[in-house]
């Protein structure tokens, strides 16, 4: 196996890898975390310029699932933090080098790290003039993103992140499997690809998306044209909002990743 590393290798790697992240101060896995969300954020709002004028649903989410996945590949390739590649931190809490407590806590600053970096880049895009792109067709596109997502039910959004994030640590194990940097952007693009044009649900991406719908949302000219483009009533556009964000949408969608990744995915590979 001279090209990647057996699977057992990588968990043996990760295990040890969860030492060092626990030895960390709380400001660093912060930053390192603001710089994941940032990262993740571009790969989701340049993969709506992608998609925004593909009419085909198909086709628009193919588009957007070819630009999304450099996101990850800069997490992975910089070594900084994401809330769903790190929920397999539960290998060192099965394998007892970890505590569940400890488990908990590099989960909440990583989240918490991902949400800042996120909506910053949410609010640095929005500033850009990115979405007049089209003649607003970009803005009114982002509204509606916003709203396919803030209008989920609750099991929907569980089920969907169990599936995001099966796939999304998926690909960063078998990044770590290649030995080189080609392997890892493959092993990145290929699996990411594949979950974003599935259409399922990840608590980073969304940070992301629905701060910029919330944004969107906020100008005039693009609720306009997303109510005529896309038949949407006002009563319909006044569903995105901050208790949907992270009522409706962020708490199912975060508990699926945690599920994902912890159990269909951490845990089979561990025992």
């Amino acid at each position: 196996m001279n090209g990647y590393y057996s699977v057992k290798e990588v968990i043996e790697q990760y295990i040890a890898g969860c030492r060092t992240k626990m030895g960390m101060s709380a400001w660093n896995l912060i930053g390192k975390a603001i710089l994941a969300g940032m990262m993740i954020a571009m790969g989701a709002g340049i993969s709506s310029v992608a998609a925004h004028t593909v009419s085909d649903v198909g086709l628009a989410r193919l588009a957007a699932a070819v630009v999304f996945p450099v996101g990850l590949m800069m997490v992975i390739l910089l070594g900084c933090e994401l809330f769903t590649g790190d929920c397999l931190f539960a290998l060192s809490v099965f394998d007892r080098k970890q505590t569940t407590g400890q488990y908990i806590k590099l989960l909440c600053l990583v989240y918490i790290g991902n949400f800042i970096g996120a909506a910053l880049t949410a609010l640095l895009i929005s500033l850009s003039g990115q979405w007049d792109y089209s003649s607003g067709m970009l803005g009114a596109y982002t509204i509606k993103v916003a709203l396919g997502k803030v209008n989920i039910s609750f099991f929907t959004g569980i089920v969907s992140g169990v599936l995001c994030n099966i796939l999304v640590c998926a690909a960063v194990l078998m990044a770590m499997c290649a030995k080189d940097i080609a392997g890892k952007l493959l092993a990145c693009f290929f699996v990411i690809m594949l979950f974003v044009t599935g259409g399922f649900e990840h608590c980073v991406a969304n940070m992301y998306y629905i701060t910029a719908g919330l944004l969107a949302n906020a100008n005039p000219e693009y609720t306009e044209l997303a109510m005529e483009t896309y038949g949407f009533s006002k009563e319909y556009l006044d569903t995105l909002n901050i208790t949907n964000y992270l009522v409706t949408n962020l708490l199912p969608v975060t508990i699926g990743n945690i599920i994902g990744g912890t159990f269909c995915m951490g845990a089979p590979l561990y025992y």
